[in-house]
């Protein structure tokens, strides 16, 4: 969620009990500034927290001119002092994926598990890499892609409809589309600025979101039901949205057992 907005959008998803402390607030609110500036980010938003048994990893965003090609992403403990976490590679994926430790983040970046060479910050760069691509949530209209391929916040955004925001076909994934199907043939080249993302309806296993409304009905909120921990918020009739990932780090392999 937006840095600029944190105590705001942190208040609609308290429901879920999602917290920061005063203090971590206040520090937060002081180093996004700074990060903003020394990375020359045009924007940093609050990614949310990943658990460790000794300390938790507090995560940023930066965002440049491309909001899906241009992020990096940023670690603390202490929500003042940040560590670029490493790009992540296919290789590296697969490397993690297959070597690093299936349990709990312990909260040392340099820690490694006996004979492999991932380190835990290696497999957190992954962990917020999936995240993201499985989990990170847009309302439909949000974002456009601009005629040199640029993809970029909607000025023009005003919100969802209470009406279309009860629907989850109007929620997209914020990742690069897997099922590019609707783009293309559905609803043609013209809208293809607009519509350029997979629906979370099409989501596998069905039933893996959880959609409600909040705050006297007035906040739509949704829940990842495979990565538990991953809430999204959306205020109806503004352009009012954001997203929030407080967990161990650990997708539910559950789910299909669970619907």
């Amino acid at each position: 969620m937006d840095s600029s907005v944190l105590s705001y959008s942190l208040e609609l998803v308290a429901g879920s009990g999602i917290t920061l402390s005063v203090e971590q607030r206040a520090a937060l609110q002081t180093s996004v500034v700074l990060l903003k500036k020394n990375y020359k980010f045009h924007r940093v938003l609050f990614w949310g927290k990943i658990l460790g048994i000794k300390k938790d990893y507090f995560i940023a965003q930066g965002r440049g001119e491309d909001e899906m090609q241009d992020k990096s992403n940023l670690y603390s403990f202490n929500c003042m002092d940040w560590f670029l976490l490493p790009l992540v590679t296919d290789s590296m994926i697969e490397e993690v994926t297959t070597k690093a430790a299936k349990g709990r983040f312990i909260g040392d970046p340099s820690a490694m598990e006996d004979e492999t060479t991932v380190n835990e910050e290696s497999r957190l760069a992954v962990t917020v890499h999936q995240i993201d691509e499985e989990a990170s949530v847009v309302p439909r209209g949000a974002l456009v892609k601009n005629p040199h391929g640029l993809v970029q916040i909607n000025r023009s955004f005003g919100g969802l409809s209470h009406s279309e925001a009860r629907r989850l076909d109007n929620f997209l994934h914020f990742s690069k589309a897997k099922n590019p199907k609707k783009s293309n043939l559905e609803v043609g080249v013209v809208n293809q600025t607009i519509v350029f993302l997979d629906e979370l309806m099409d989501d596998i296993p069905k039933g893996s979101w959880s959609l409600q409304f909040e705050c006297a009905s007035n906040v739509c909120v949704l829940r990842s039901l495979s990565w538990l921990g991953l809430t999204f918020f959306h205020v109806p009739m503004t352009p009012q949205h954001g997203y929030m990932y407080i967990g161990d780090g650990k997708k539910n392999l559950d789910i299909p057992f669970l619907l």
